[in-house]
């Protein structure tokens, strides 16, 4: 095994990691620090034999370590999942010329020229330490020649970012932060290293000794070899979400007090989950989560919609956990949510038993939410997210955020738009002491069909924005071909 791990001296670090600072249009910095800077680093630290021998330096190693540091795979890291990021503001400074300057001088500095410099983005995370760890097992000879280079590392990036580097063979006990995996289908891109990088940089340190300033890394584009990493916190995509519990009322409530009973529900369940396992998370009742969009769990009101005799009454409640959750943590939600017997609380009271196999009542029938389908409709009202012209971008936003993909038409109304949904009245939808917000009945359409549950809107959470898969015509047409006497 072999770990290397960073200690930013300053808990910051300032590092450009697409040369977009001097543009001004660098909105995040660079983070985790991308192992090809790390291992820039190195080479740095000690040189090499055709560098040292070029800049007539005495070399400490005979960079062997290098080349075998180079071959390795794109490492683990683990870090601050979720550090700060602060824009710095572009200053002037002087520019050192030959001779004075009559024109756009300094205001401080007579006769010399000011310079627009602008320094990027600066990363402040909650702990200033960076580990990455390799599977491989160095040679005792590498081991020591990458520790002498290690203690010659002054910074990672600008040099206001200091940093102090160790290496060890094995992993420390204790981590920093969350994990940043190695994944090809993972969102964030880190440059790291390939074999061949020493003699392409043995190259640019020369022509750089000999042109100067003038060389840039973008005359290199042979170092550029970027791997996808997974952030701790992205969705995975083979995890869409998950319903842990499903629960049938002892007796159907109106589909009016769908906000009403969530909040209930949601209670009860924070409830004993606190009795059973001690503090529920932040994801469970949203308090304090700094995060947007389908990471929150949802509190869902079963609705008995869309056949020719459906009312609109509440008949079963679930709970949908967010991508990424572990296994362990949705065993503990689902055994609060099933030691949960009965409501009590804002107007009501019911009992709450485990939905088995019944096949009755089919609005609380897990079966009846979590159909495919390529059409929705909105069982209850969907609240809009933002106060605008309710058109396909911005419902392809919505369903973004939903954790759906874009759909490809849609409808939408004040009133419900299939039998049995439920015409709320704003009191019954907005929160108390809070704006008020729009919101609509919809129809979706999307391209493929989608599996259930899908909620949509800025009220998901507590259970608004439920949608009931509607029938396609297409597949009405061909099941009564199939129906028709002598179709095959």
């Amino acid at each position: 095994m072999l770990a290397i791990s960073v200690e930013l001296l300053h808990g910051t670090l300032r590092a450009d990691p697409s040369g977009a600072a001097n543009t001004g249009n660098l909105a995040r910095g660079e983070w985790p620090p991308a192992p090809y800077r790390l291992f820039a680093a190195f080479v740095a630290a000690g040189g090499t034999r055709a560098g040292a021998l070029t800049a007539g330096q005495r070399c400490l190693t005979n960079g062997a370590e290098l080349e075998w540091l180079e071959m390795l795979p794109a490492p683990r890291i683990h870090a601050d999942a979720d550090p700060s990021h602060q824009i710095l503001e572009p200053r002037y400074v002087v520019l050192h010329a030959r001779g004075p300057q009559r024109k756009s001088t300094h205001q401080e500095y007579p006769a010399r020229k000011g310079a627009l410099v602008r320094p990027g983005v600066r990363v402040a995370p909650r702990d200033p330490r960076v580990i990455y760890c390799w599977p491989n097992t160095a040679p005792p000879t590498v081991l020591h020649s990458l520790r002498l280079r290690a203690a010659r590392i002054g910074y990672l990036g600008a040099s206001d970012s200091p940093v102090r580097v160790r290496v060890a063979a094995e992993h420390p006990q204790k981590l920093p932060g969350e994990e940043f995996v190695p994944d090809p289908d993972g969102d964030l891109l880190l440059g790291i290293t390939r074999p061949g990088h020493v003699r392409i940089l043995d190259g640019m340190f020369k022509d750089w000794s000999q042109r100067g300033a003038s060389v840039s890394r973008s005359h290199y584009p042979a170092l550029r070899h970027e791997a996808a990493y997974r952030h701790p916190r992205s969705r995975p995509k083979d995890d869409p979400g998950k319903v842990v519990a499903w629960l049938r009322l002892e007796t159907p409530i109106s589909g009016r007090r769908v906000s009403a009973l969530t909040a209930v529900f949601k209670e009860a369940v924070l409830s004993k989950y606190q009795a059973l396992h001690g503090e529920p998370p932040a994801v469970l009742h949203g308090h304090g989560f700094r995060a947007k969009g389908y990471e929150i769990a949802r509190y869902l009101a079963l609705p008995d919609v869309g056949s020719r005799w459906s009312r609109g009454r509440i008949h079963g409640l679930a709970i949908w956990t967010p991508p990424g959750w572990s296994e362990e943590l949705r065993r503990r939600t689902r055994d609060a949510a099933y030691a949960v017997r009965r409501l009590r609380g804002n107007r009501l009271d019911v009992a709450v038993m485990v939905h088995g196999r019944e096949k009755h009542p089919w609005a609380s029938n897990p079966k009846r939410w979590r159909r495919r389908s390529r059409g929705w409709a909105t069982a209850f009202p969907a609240i809009h997210e933002r106060r605008r012209t309710l058109d396909l971008p911005e419902l392809r936003r919505w369903c973004r955020h939903a954790g759906l993909p874009a759909p490809i038409r849609f409808r939408s109304a004040r009133k419900p738009l299939v039998r049995g949904a439920v015409d709320l009245a704003p009191v019954q939808v907005n929160r108390p002491n809070r704006p008020g917000r729009p919101y609509s009945h919809l129809e979706l359409w999307f391209e493929e069909p989608v599996r259930g549950p899908v909620v949509i809107g800025s009220g998901r959470q507590r259970g608004l924005g439920l949608c009931v898969p509607l029938s396609d015509p297409a597949d009405d047409q061909s099941r009564r071909a199939r129906k028709r006497p002598g179709s095959r």
